[in-house]
């Protein structure tokens, strides 16, 4: 199955992409969407133009057969930045043959020569999580952008090529700080002008994020042994399992027994991915969802340090305050003001 798109910016590929499906395009607040209809497949296609230049595009959809998506237009493309966070994706320029796969936690950066194409390759029946950033750099241009500096000089030029003289592109290692952010983007319930605020906020949070990395593999010196998919996953797989289970305190040694790797390589990866310590993530994710219960559960202090998994209040109340700079109380206190003026309206 071929999809075709003959346009910019991104609004305005969605719109193509509708039209493919033969299916309605989806306007909240800026942010377009698509749901696949269910003779091609499940899940959705997402995006957003900003007036800065950039844009995204989420694919988050298994398509019940090969699927390739075909940008070919008559002017420069944007310069693009895509990530895999689940499944994996292929991409070529158009008038080559050779198709690079971009598998799950990778990245890539991608400029065509000219007015040369991309297309984007999904297979059938595999779900697939992947953002392409958009960046129109005659508009990206006008922005503030402080000469590009300090960015790696590769990379400068890049964005610095208007009109795409030179073909460019890089096959970045592994990473799930982008997958943590594509993750957010789907979970955050703000709406209308909030929610197209946070998405701005989100692309350029990303950009960052995609940045970094680019300069850290480039300064392969410095980068830790972990950056293969299986040592990343396993990362993940932690991460994920601390998330979900708050109110426990597992060892540093059984986690990596878990995931099936060493204590040294776990370490390794959390200070990499999160610049912490496994105890330290652990910590943080404790005392952010005591914040949370705080704030919106009708739970004191003493059950929510049970509930996440500690039995002294006081040393509970010390690392929330070297976190947030205020102690539980003064959330607790702010939950109860807002009842009362609730109950007052």
């Amino acid at each position: 199955m071929r999809i075709d798109v003959k346009t910019l910016p991104v609004n305005e590929i969605l719109e193509d992409m509708a039209k493919s499906l033969n299916t309605e395009l989806i306007n909240r607040s800026g942010e377009l969407s698509i749901e696949i209809p269910e003779e091609f497949g499940e899940g959705y296609i997402r995006g957003c133009s900003f007036d800065s230049g950039v844009g995204y595009v989420t694919y988050y959809c298994k398509f019940y057969r090969d699927v390739e998506i075909h940008f070919s237009i008559s002017t420069v493309h944007p310069l693009k930045f895509i990530f895999c966070s689940e499944g994996s994706v292929g991409h070529s320029f158009q008038k080559s043959d050779k198709v690079h796969k971009i598998d799950t936690y990778q990245n890539i950066v991608v400029s065509s020569h000219g007015y040369d194409g991309h297309v984007l390759y999904f297979k059938k029946d595999i779900l697939t999580h992947v953002s392409s950033l958009e960046i129109i750099r005659s508009i990206f241009a006008h922005r503030s952008n402080y000469d590009f500096k300090d960015l790696d000089p590769n990379l400068k030029e890049v964005f610095m090529d208007a009109i795409s003289k030179k073909q460019f592109f890089y096959q970045g290692n592994y990473s799930i700080k982008a997958a943590d952010l594509m993750e957010d983007i789907n979970n955050k319930d703000y709406t209308g002008f909030l929610r197209n605020l946070y998405l701005e906020g989100k692309a350029f949070e990303m950009l960052v994020i995609q940045i970094a990395q680019y300069q850290d593999d480039a300064n392969g010196d410095h980068l830790p042994q972990i950056l293969r998919k299986s040592d990343i996953e396993k990362v993940d797989y932690i991460a994920k399992r601390l998330q979900s289970d708050i109110s426990t305190n597992p060892t540093v040694e059984s986690l990596a027994k878990e995931a099936g790797t060493n204590v040294n390589k776990l370490q390794e990866g959390f200070k990499h991915v999160y610049n912490l310590t496994v105890n330290k993530y652990m910590q943080h994710v404790k005392l952010e969802a005591a914040k949370e219960m705080l704030s919106h559960s009708e739970k004191n202090i003493s059950e929510i340090v049970t509930s996440i998994g500690l039995n002294n209040r006081s040393y509970f109340s010390k690392i929330f305050k070297e976190k947030y700079g205020v102690s539980p109380k003064y959330f607790l206190k702010a939950r109860t003001n807002n009842k009362e003026e609730k109950v007052e309206d």
